[in-house]
């Protein structure tokens, strides 16, 4: 396998976790009626799981396989900043406040245990 292909492949799969990083902070105030659902929170924690482990199967280094990871969390971290006007992504009443840690730990934590059962077993 060359190192070419190889960075080519993480380069993808960490624009991949910033696509699902995406994907989970506009879907999370999705309602069914009026209670929250946060789908896209654990929908998220599956495709960085999967991502991460795609990466693992590229790379011996859990901190290269990691990389999806990393995109997703700074991707994540950047909204979590005022924009223009002071507009804000996470907010909102009851459990809505509690959104950012719910797609933190939903989102990550997945993907977290699939890397440190890679290390383990490799």
């Amino acid at each position: 396998m060359s190192d070419r292909l190889r960075f080519v492949v993480l380069a993808v799969l960490a624009t991949d976790g910033v696509l699902s990083a995406l994907m989970a902070v506009f879907f999370l105030p999705l309602r069914i009626g009026s209670v929250p659902l946060p789908v896209s929170a654990v929908l998220s924690g599956v495709i960085n799981a999967l991502l991460v482990w795609v990466a693992l199967q590229w790379t011996s280094s859990p901190r290269l396989a990691a990389l999806p990871l990393w995109a997703w969390l700074l991707t994540v971290l950047a909204f979590t900043f005022g924009g223009p006007g002071d507009d804000i992504v996470f907010g909102g009443p009851g459990i809505m406040e509690f959104a950012p840690v719910l797609l933190l730990a939903l989102g990550a934590l997945p993907a977290a245990w699939v890397i440190m059962r890679g290390r383990t077993s490799a």
